[in-house]
């Protein structure tokens, strides 16, 4: 098989600092990595890690939002022979549809209406670095067509013309949906999907590795003290065991805010987590939806589905994203359900339409 690379795609606004996951006695990965926790399940994965991160061969990680998918692509990238080299991330998810070729493969001035200039694609951008495709379920039908053609060929060509360019890229790819059953279903190329699934890496969730919480806990303690000037001697003991409890839907970017906002309202010494930060006033689920409420009427499982999201979107006080966490989707499907279902919802005080688009 050819030498070919896993890719991913994101504007420079979308690249966040991501969420710390572990850290380990491993050689894999530095502390300098964000890499938090030393439970055997994130061991296990940074193996996989030492063993594929010296290799040119393309990974795909798969996990639930939140739990450090870009951080692990990057610290592969860093023990690769290309770690000198660009670390270019593309979350496929924040791209317009329409532009998401654009933004991959570039294109030549006048390519299409508002091509001013010529833009050169990630792919080109990564040349002999790592192209990071996060949300790689996301891309149409059409576009996987194209980046199956890259990958088999290595070589890109921009929109609107031009000499085919070679372009040497380690991909890595990422996703938080079932691409497997894509596959069945027909939402995604059976080939593209063994081009990138060569070396899979699943990330766990937090609630299925609770002996790390302290661990992250503290590290972001650590780091939100010195943003502000405070002095913590760690998490109290309620509150810990509070936290090594909590289901985290949102993972580790969740537990993350906890700890910032807990922070922020404490003045220092133990830290206490309020209840308040868990957005509602119970720990786990959301508040319960009772059955009369679902089939009340006899409704068809499109109505039953509408129900359910609004439950939770009323539940979550609005908040699409745990929502989504909740129902292990990512935003933009949430969003297409709420476009489809049309949706509407209270805001403070206030009624309002939650953003729509196209199914």
């Amino acid at each position: 098989m050819a030498n070919h690379h896993v890719v991913s795609f994101s504007s420079a606004a979308a690249i966040a600092q991501p969420a710390p996951v572990i850290e380990s006695d491993l050689n894999a990965c530095e502390p300098a990595d964000g890499i938090v926790g030393q439970s055997p399940a994130l061991n296990e994965v940074l193996q996989r890690v030492r063993r594929v991160a010296p290799t040119d061969m393309p990974v795909l990680i798969t996990g639930e939002t939140g739990t450090g998918k870009e951080l692990l692509a990057r610290a592969i990238h860093r023990k690769s022979r290309r770690a000198s080299r660009h670390f270019v991330a593309v979350n496929l998810a924040a791209v317009p549809d329409t532009l998401a070729a654009a933004e991959l493969f570039g294109h030549e001035r006048g390519a299409f209406t508002g091509a001013d200039r010529l833009r050169v694609g990630r792919f080109e951008a990564a040349d002999h670095g790592t192209l990071f495709l996060d949300e790689i379920g996301e891309l149409r039908a059409d576009q996987q067509v194209m980046l199956l053609r890259v990958l088999q060929d290595g070589q890109v060509e921009r929109l609107g013309g031009g000499a085919p360019r070679r372009v040497d890229v380690r991909l890595i790819a990422a996703t938080n949906r079932d691409l497997a059953a894509d596959v069945r279903d027909g939402r995604f190329r059976e080939d593209l999907f063994y081009r990138l699934s060569v070396f899979p890496v699943r990330l766990p969730p937090l609630r299925e590795r609770p002996e790390d919480i302290p661990s992250l806990a503290e590290y972001f303690l650590e780091r939100i003290a010195s943003r502000l000037g405070r002095r913590f001697s760690g998490v109290e003991h309620a509150s810990m065991h509070r936290l090594q409890e909590y289901r985290w839907p949102g993972n580790i970017r969740q537990l993350q805010n906890v700890i910032e906002q807990s922070a922020v309202l404490g003045d220092g010494g133990d830290l206490e987590v309020p209840m308040a930060v868990f957005d509602d006033a119970s720990i786990g689920a959301p508040g319960r939806l009772e059955e009369s409420e679902v089939f009340a009427g006899h409704p068809t499982l499109e109505e039953i589905k509408k129900r359910y999201i609004m439950h939770l979107l009323t539940s979550t006080h609005g908040n699409v994203v745990r929502a989504a966490a909740i129902l292990d989707v990512d935003r933009r499907s949430l969003y297409r359900m709420i476009a489809r279902y049309q949706l509407r919802m209270t805001a403070g005080d206030q009624e309002c339409d939650l953003p729509r688009g196209g199914d």
